[in-house]
């Protein structure tokens, strides 16, 4: 039989929304409920006739609320195959009623985390009875309905369900739990054992939004968010305008809001980010400035591009970015002459965030490949301690670009290289299989910047050099001094870092080790 009417109804929830309205629509449709503690009294507070629990089993709530359904007489009627002999005759026997439908949703686990609530709090709010049913009522989902979200009440009011929304509304419970289990094994690995990488990982994600596809056509692709508190990622930002994000909008921009995070506290800054590699990034004293110096880095790349900014935009800003093809700006907020600006780009998508996400926070970050998954801790190493290896060393302004360089770099696929000057980039050399062409496409990337903007000299003339890791030979060094560098900040750790620090020496640079890494794959 697919069509259940439902007889007798168990409602006990923690989240109240709408159970009153659900309980109403039950009792007209002739369904016996059945209550406990404060679901009971809110029924009953309605008008409604409610059966305590400790009636149906006989036993009193027990134990602050702990033990109360935890009794044969509720599984039993939620597990018993109503077509089966055996099971019949043993629910006569011990005169288990059956049970038709469950409402469940459980302890707010992590909202009591979330609040920063004490160990024991958080202890009591690890809800026993109701995963207990959830599990019973969905594993015998041929005769059972069970109800985990309040979405959902619609498919029961009516006192009878179908087999398929009996097994849809099974499935998500097990969802529910599992993503319950999750939370509470993930309290306990990382924030009550302090493990860095417990023996079993457990993820529970919430569907965000389905995509058109994913980095091509032929291939699918959906939006997953993390539960529990995170930060004002793009996934959490509102989105004022613009067409549904794609696949590639949310990694891109992602990156744009990565690497403007490092300069929250800084200056006005602006990142221009495409294929997930920045191709401009500039501060300066208003954010139109640092937009146009940004922007002057890479015109080229800069079109169909992801720009990220760190203070809210302004209409000024708004009317420069709308002078090309753009696909999605992020910021923390936007005036409402720069939303009026962008309202008349229909396709272009404004995401604002509210704040910008820490760049020295913590949490893992995973990727999968064959047969598993490969995690690891964020790269959030602070400031470096800089030590001076040659005899020259930098000055206060060499210094300055050397660390907004070190930082781009950070967020540049490996190899990585980047020229900067004067708070803007000159050139960035991304994701090549050795450290020189990285820093030959950089210089060319930044003499052909200056030839478009009629600039007497590339601004890699004077500039500081960024590697993110160590130059294995001389010749990576010595392109950067071709295109003009003065500066140079690396790693160290080469076996040949002294061949390389007396090229340094022979150039007349200055250079910095910082005996940090910073690869991105």
């Amino acid at each position: 039989m697919t069509q259940i009417p439902i007889r007798r109804a168990l409602l006990s929830v923690s989240d109240k929304t709408g159970i009153v309205d659900l309980g109403k629509a039950l009792a007209k449709a002739g369904v016996e409920l059945v209550s406990t503690g404060g679901t009971a009294k809110a029924l009953r507070d309605a008008g409604l006739d409610v059966r305590d629990i400790s009636d149906l089993t006989g036993f009193p709530e027990m134990m602050d609320g702990r033990v109360k359904t935890l009794h044969p007489k509720v599984h039993g009627g939620l597990l018993a195959v109503r077509d089966d002999a055996a099971h019949v005759a043993s629910m006569k026997e011990h005169d288990i009623g059956a049970i038709d439908l469950v409402v469940v949703n459980l302890y707010p686990f992590e909202a009591t985390v979330a609040k920063g609530a004490e160990r024991d709090e958080v202890i009591e709010n690890i809800d026993i009875g109701g995963p207990s049913m959830v599990r019973s009522a969905a594993k015998n989902h041929a005769f059972v309905a069970i109800v985990t979200d309040p979405a959902d009440y619609a498919l029961v009011a009516g006192g009878s369900t179908t087999l398929e929304d009996r097994k849809r509304l099974a499935a998500k419970a097990y969802a529910a739990t599992a993503a319950y289990d999750s939370a509470i094994a993930q309290w306990f690995a990382f924030a009550d054992q302090r493990e860095a990488f417990p023996q079993i990982l457990p993820v529970a994600l919430t569907l965000g939004d389905t995509l058109r596809y994913g980095e091509n056509p032929h291939q699918s692709a959906a939006f997953y968010a993390t539960r529990g508190p995170v930060a004002n990622g793009v996934g959490q930002a509102r989105q004022v305008q613009g067409k549904a994000l794609s696949y590639n909008n949310y990694n891109d921009a992602d990156a744009a809001l990565e690497l403007v995070s490092e300069f929250r506290d800084a200056d006005p800054s602006v990142v221009i980010v495409k294929h997930a590699n920045p191709c401009g990034v500039a501060t300066a004293a208003t954010i139109e400035q640092a937009y146009a110096a940004a922007f002057a880095c890479d015109t080229v790349s800069a079109f169909g591009g992801i720009i990220a900014l760190n203070r809210p935009l302004d209409a000024a800003t708004a009317r420069a970015i709308t002078g090309i093809f753009t696909e999605v700006v992020i910021a923390p907020d936007a005036d409402e002459e720069a939303i009026a600006l962008f309202a008349a780009k229909k396709n272009l998508r404004l995401l604002l965030t509210g704040a910008l996400p820490d760049p020295a926070r913590g949490g893992l970050m995973a990727k999968s490949i064959t047969g598993g998954w490969l995690v690891q801790g964020r790269d959030n190493a602070s400031a470096p301690e800089m030590k001076v290896v040659t005899k020259r060393a930098p000055t206060a302004a060499e210094l300055a670009d050397c660390r907004f360089a070190w930082t781009v770099a950070k967020h540049v696929k490996s190899n990585a290289i980047v020229y900067a000057k004067d708070g803007s980039t000159a050139g960035i050399g991304a994701g090549q299989m050795n450290r020189l062409e990285s820093a030959r496409i950089a210089a060319w990337k930044a003499k052909d910047a200056a030839e478009k903007a009629g600039w007497a000299q590339p601004r890699t003339i004077g500039s500081a050099v960024a590697s993110d890791a160590f130059f294995p030979f001389a010749d990576g060094l010595l392109a950067a001094v071709e295109a003009g560098a003065t500066a140079v900040i690396q790693p160290g750790g080469s076996i040949r870092d002294d061949e390389v620090i007396a090229a340094a020496d022979a150039a007349g640079l200055a250079m910095v080790f910082t005996g940090v890494r910073h690869f991105r794959h």
